[in-house]
């Protein structure tokens, strides 16, 4: 066969796309998206690495041991073993927020090894980009398909094909390849952040607050529910801050912004809570700052609305609040959280705190501690403060060192620890409904997926359907449960 035949086969044939995705459900939204666009484009998917001509690296850059973990995923992805190249011909590309924010820098230290850098906004044209990359569709002439042409030894220029400030969000139509289990999904109802959070470059990343209207969501839910989902999860960078930006356009720059109206998260979990069915609705990365009494009747009211909050509040003290960046105040988050629990029988609280913040005193550390443990809340993570380049705090005078950092870090999660046990301990005895995501294992209301813990199962259950569990034992985090 000559050699110009042998090319127009190799471009007859499907390329197979491959996907390695890091990082949170935001995160995780894209690279289904990204797939989604794979699918429509006429190709296929492939979970095996190494048999894909196309390995999309999807990036996470919130925090150091994250860029860390981008870096040797596309290391891992250029090498096979440390020793040899990657498969012959295979193109790689690095998308999410690490090439959002580092494509420039990271496009030198790559070169010859990765492809092309994609950014958010990139995320549902990445089929197009894999054309044009393949050279798919252009006439054969004297044209080589640059599939089979690269050479191993050269040090080629990767696209850069990021825009700086991203402006995408996805829509309830928008194709997308579900890699969650069937009988839960993540829906991002808005993207982009507006808090000025002092240790967080999230703004930087993923742009200003952009929310999707009403209709797109409810019609985008509807869908899910009628293919069988039975837990919706709601994510944005701040949920409550949803539709907040949708109104201030409407009203104008000379207009006040009144959140209660133009579409706004009530408003949205109310037109949610009259479809039909059997489902739960989560409402994960809420910010105290934008909570108001209207939305925990909503929530007290609402028959799907799962009784789980997550709220992560990243400190207590008044003057850490205040060098964070956090927008509100201690009184403001006791009372918030004395009223959800007040108003909403029932309720899980789950938050996040940072310690070793730079300047954070033993006192102030202490003050924390003393709130986690009068205000027990049932699920708590911790993290270690990350200096974080391009943040405001990583200039801060008083940057901690790491052994400090952990101390504090072991010493607030033993407390949690204890907390979690009495908390786990109470439930013995009690009947809960729960969401089995395999035969051995289910959730509750109170455990959302990948973050929380989960109720082991004595016999098996039906996967992807609500059963109704007696607790009968607990492994600190976990609950131990019979199927009744």
């Amino acid at each position: 066969m000559k050699k110009s035949h042998q090319i127009a086969l190799q471009k007859q044939r499907v390329p197979k796309v491959g996907m390695i995705s890091l990082g949170c459900a935001k995160n995780l939204v894209d690279a289904e998206i990204m797939l989604g666009d794979v699918l429509e484009k006429g190709m296929t998917i492939t979970n095996d690495a190494a048999d894909a001509d196309i390995l999309i690296v999807n990036t996470c850059a919130f925090i150091d041991s994250a860029k860390e973990e981008s870096i040797e995923a596309i290391l891992e992805a250029h090498e096979t073993k440390g020793l040899k190249r990657r498969k012959a011909g295979q193109k790689l590309i690095v998308a999410g927020c690490m090439s959002q924010r580092f494509s420039n820098e990271l496009a030198g230290e790559f070169k010859g090894e990765v492809d092309a850098f994609i950014g958010l906004d990139q995320v549902k044209e990445v089929g197009t980009i894999i054309d044009k990359m393949l050279g798919r569709g252009v006439a054969e002439g004297n044209k080589v398909d640059p599939v089979i042409s690269v050479s191993l030894d050269e040090k080629w220029e990767p696209l850069n094909l990021v825009t700086r400030k991203p402006v995408y969000i996805p829509d309830w139509n928008t194709p997308r390849v579900r890699l969650t289990p069937k009988h839960t999904v993540f829906t991002k109802i808005a993207e982009g952040c507006n808090h000025p959070c002092s240790f967080c470059v999230i703004p930087q990343m993923r742009g200003r607050h952009r929310s999707r209207s009403i209709e797109s969501v409810v019609t985008e839910v509807r869908g899910l529910v009628a293919d069988g989902v039975k837990e919706i999860n709601l994510i944005s960078q701040d949920t409550t801050y949803y539709g907040m930006d949708l109104w201030a356009e409407k009203a104008g720059p000379k207009q006040p912004v009144d959140s209660r109206r133009g579409p706004t998260l009530t408003k949205l979990l109310r037109e949610l809570d009259r479809i039909e069915g059997d489902f739960w609705i989560r409402l994960l990365y809420t910010h105290p700052a934008h909570w108001s009494d209207e939305l925990i009747d909503c929530i007290a009211a609402t028959r799907h609305v799962a009784r789980y909050v997550d709220m992560p509040l990243q400190h207590i003290h008044p003057r850490m609040l205040d060098v964070m960046k956090r927008e509100t105040s201690s009184e403001h988050i006791e009372s918030l959280v004395h009223r959800i629990r007040d108003g909403i029988p029932g309720i899980s609280l789950r938050t996040t705190f940072i310690v070793g913040f730079p300047g954070e005193s033993e006192d102030e550390f202490e003050y924390l501690l003393d709130f986690i443990e009068r205000t027990r809340f049932e699920r708590l993570g911790v993290f270690t403060y990350s200096q974080e380049e391009g943040s405001r705090a990583a200039k801060m005078e008083g940057q901690l060192s790491p052994k400090v950092k952990q101390a504090r870090y072991k010493k607030a999660m033993k407390l949690q620890q204890k907390i979690a046990k009495e908390i786990s301990g109470a439930q013995v005895g009690k009947v809960f409904r729960a969401l089995v995501d395999q035969p051995l294992v289910a959730r509750g209301e109170a455990d959302a997926p990948d973050i929380d813990g989960r109720i082991l199962l004595k016999k098996p259950a039906p996967v992807g359907e609500f059963v109704n569990v007696r607790i009968t034992g607990t492994q600190v985090y976990d609950l131990v449960g019979e199927v009744i």
